[in-house]
């Protein structure tokens, strides 16, 4: 018969068997528990026609089955080199996505911007994909910038004109800092505050990857100019040209909606006209005021009626609303721990490409989290930015589904090489010591038998 004691050990025993950073395992399945719960209480937005909130239900649960899935597969492979082919694909995902938009080939067009793509019944939200596809791309070039050869080589090697291609600088511009110009180029027009934040994200990734700090801060730099061309051309064309530029402006200058509202002409078009820009951003703030230290409870959220994405843009504010400040600053400590279990995880990866992805990777997820949340929280204007792991969205699960896959996977390996190490360390320590004491004793005993005959 089984004793609690037996099942108690089973269990640890099951726990012991992931052999990933654990932290990080909690911190996901957490986050994926607070998903399920929140998007099924904030489902009303989502609710059409015949559709039930229980349908919303099994919908997400379909989406985290497949993401879970996309996690244990990754973290499942057996070797970093896997991982490393496939990141270096990542750019030519990232272009491959960026062409179907601007030709729009599948591309679907919400509120004004081109951001997604149809393919097989199913929307995909370019921008999501991109973030994590670059990074770890881009951790793979470093890498091989530092390790290996690129595949221009053999162009260098037939061609005698293009052996330019094979130097030092010119590796980084084609295979680092050209990739990174062209994605924010193509994602300029569908988003501009996506478009910071990636760029934001694949520079830092590339900083600590060890790329030369002057050549980076001369990128950031052609890269305001691009911008500056881009704001340039907006307003020479009155607006015709990236009218995302005159959305950021609009958000940014959000004092002229209020002045209009204070008037209080209530039947003028501009008054519904400002009531409707304002009203994300106002009902988070009351979300969050409402919700107090512990919350209304679930399904007591009452801004999830009148806050429009409040399942996806607004997630942190509904949290709150419903669960509290308590839960908010929960939430806050799981990426938080995400940030510095990465850190650590860092300190054991013995390759570029590891510390690099493992890097970026905590980066962008922390990064995007912290944004949404201080968003949420009326610090800073609003952009659109989920959640991770949390917010409803097919797409951007999946994405970072990926993203932790790849997270687990190289600290799966890194541990697995720190404990190989550790236990050859050993072995060497007790040889040496089982050495020592034999040497010892065979002194003792030379000794003893000079000392006889002496006697």
């Amino acid at each position: 018969m089984e004793t609690a004691d037996t099942g108690k050990r089973k269990f640890w025993n099951f726990i012991d068997n992931f052999k990933g950073d654990k932290v990080i395992w909690m911190i996901v399945l957490l986050l994926i528990l607070l998903s399920l719960v929140s998007v099924f209480s904030s489902a009303s937005g989502l609710v059409k026609g015949e559709t039930s909130r229980f349908d919303i239900l099994f919908e997400q649960f379909r989406i985290i089955c497949i993401g879970l899935a996309l996690i244990i597969g990754i973290y499942n492979i057996p070797n970093i080199r896997i991982i490393k082919f496939f990141s270096s694909f990542g750019f030519v995902v990232s272009l491959a996505l960026l062409i179907c938009l601007v030709a729009g080939i599948g591309a679907i067009e919400v509120n004004g911007a081109v951001r997604s793509l149809e393919v097989g019944g199913m929307q995909i939200y370019v921008f999501e994909v991109i973030k994590v596809a670059m990074v770890v791309y881009l951790a793979w070039a470093v890498h091989t910038y530092k390790n290996g050869s690129f595949w221009t080589k053999w162009l260098a090697d037939k061609y005698p004109k293009l052996a330019f291609l094979e130097k030092d600088w010119a590796k980084r511009v084609v295979h680092i800092y050209a990739p990174i110009l062209i994605v924010c180029v193509g994602m300029f027009k569908g988003g501009i505050s996506s478009t910071l934040f990636c760029g934001l994200i694949m520079f830092l990734t590339i900083l600590i990857g060890g790329m030369p700090k002057r050549e980076i801060f001369g990128a950031v730099a052609v890269g305001c100019v691009f911008i500056a061309i881009f704001v340039g051309m907006y307003v020479a064309s009155d607006g015709k040209y990236f009218s995302r530029i005159g959305v950021a402006i609009d958000r940014l200058t959000m004092h002229k909606e209020y002045e209009i509202i204070q008037e209080g002409n209530v039947r003028s078009d501009e008054y519904r006209a400002a009531m409707d820009r304002i009203r994300q951003p106002e009902g988070a703030k009351i979300a969050v005021k409402e919700g107090g230290l512990i919350g209304k409870g679930p399904g007591g959220s009452t801004q999830k009626y009148s806050v429009y994405a409040i399942f996806s843009d607004y997630m942190y504010s509904f949290i709150i609303e419903e669960f509290g400040l308590v839960m908010g600053i929960f939430v806050l400590i799981l990426y938080v721990s995400l940030l510095a279990r990465g850190a650590l995880i860092v300190k054991f990866c013995d390759s570029c490409f590891a510390k690099t992805a493992v890097a970026g990777l905590v980066l962008l997820i922390s990064g995007q989290a912290f944004m949404h949340m201080f968003i949420n929280v009326n610090i800073g204007p609003l952009t659109g930015q989920t959640l991770p792991m949390v917010s409803h969205g097919d797409s951007s699960f999946l994405s970072f589904s990926m993203a932790f896959g790849v997270l687990l996977s190289i600290s799966k390996l890194a541990k697995q090489k720190t404990d190989a190490a550790i236990a050859e360390m050993n072995a060497e320590k007790e040889a040496a010591e089982e050495g020592a004491g034999s040497s010892a004793a065979l002194g003792t005993t030379i000794g003893e038998e000079n000392d006889d005959d002496e006697k």
